[in-house]
Parts: structure tokens; sequence; C-alpha cells
């Protein structure tokens, strides 16, 4: 399995699917025919979840997404979650700039729904880095126990 990089526009995330397990979507997300943008990203997440990673790392960090678009990211985390039935681990994280509760509710109407675990983390500039920091060790500890 490959990995898939989609890079992204004005109107479409950055969308980053590696087989070690890392799965980034960042960016805005305003596409209007989000079914057929999405195929190869759907493909992609059923090939992966037959065998996935040990650990399975989703870091979504969204600016703007429309309603069509956010229904794919749930059909896709859902596909995710199957992850457990192989005694694999995922960890999901939710980005939010600071002061944009949209996002920060919209993650949490979606983590709710799927009855699935987000660490929700708030972002601005200068805490940017210190997240990504953050997220990193906590991924490195739930990787060091599931060895």
């Amino acid at each position: 399995m490959k990995e898939l990089k989609i890079l992204p526009t004005k109107e479409t995330p950055e969308i980053i699917l590696n087989p070690d397990g890392t799965i980034k979507i960042k960016g805005r997300s305003m596409i209007g025919c989000a079914s057929e943008y999405f195929k190869q990203i759907e493909d992609w997440v059923d090939n992966y979840v037959y065998d996935p990673a040990d650990l399975t790392c989703v870091d979504i960090c969204l600016e703007y997404f429309n309603v069509s678009n956010i229904q794919i990211y749930i059909s896709l985390l859902r596909k995710i979650e199957s992850i457990n039935l192989k005694n694999k681990k995922y960890v999901i994280n939710w980005y939010y700039e600071e002061g944009d509760e949209d996002i920060l509710e919209t993650g949490e109407y979606v983590s709710l729904l799927l009855n699935m675990p987000f660490n929700f983390v708030r972002i601005n500039d200068a805490e940017s880095r210190q997240a990504e920091q953050f997220i990193s060790e906590i991924i490195e500890q739930i990787h060091m126990d599931i060895v």
C-alpha cells in the first residue's frame, strides 16, 4: 500500500494518508461534489483498515468545511473505528483555533455521534508547535504501551 498525498487548494484540504498509521486532513474543505473528490480517499481507507498499523493517528485540522464534506469525514472515521476490531488502536486529534467555537462544537458533535474519543487541541500561532509536540509525545507513549 502506498502513501496518498493530495495538495491543498483554496477549497480543498491537504490530505496525507500513510500506511504507517498517519492520516492528516488540514485546511479548508468546501468541495462542491464531495463524493467524487473523496472517492480515492475512501478507497485508500477501505484498503488500509484491512491491515492497519498498530497505532493509527488521525489529525483533523480544518479551518472551514461545508455540511456535505463533514458527512464524508464522519464516514471515514466510522471506517477507522473498525481498527479496534483488529486489536489495533487509533487516536483522533481534532484541532481548532482559539475562539473558533464552531469547529470545536462540530468536533464534539462528531465524537459523540460516533461514540469515539477525540483529543481536542486548541491552537494559535504560538501554541501550534507546542500542540504538535504534545501530540507526538502522546502518540509515542501509546505506541510504547502497545509494544
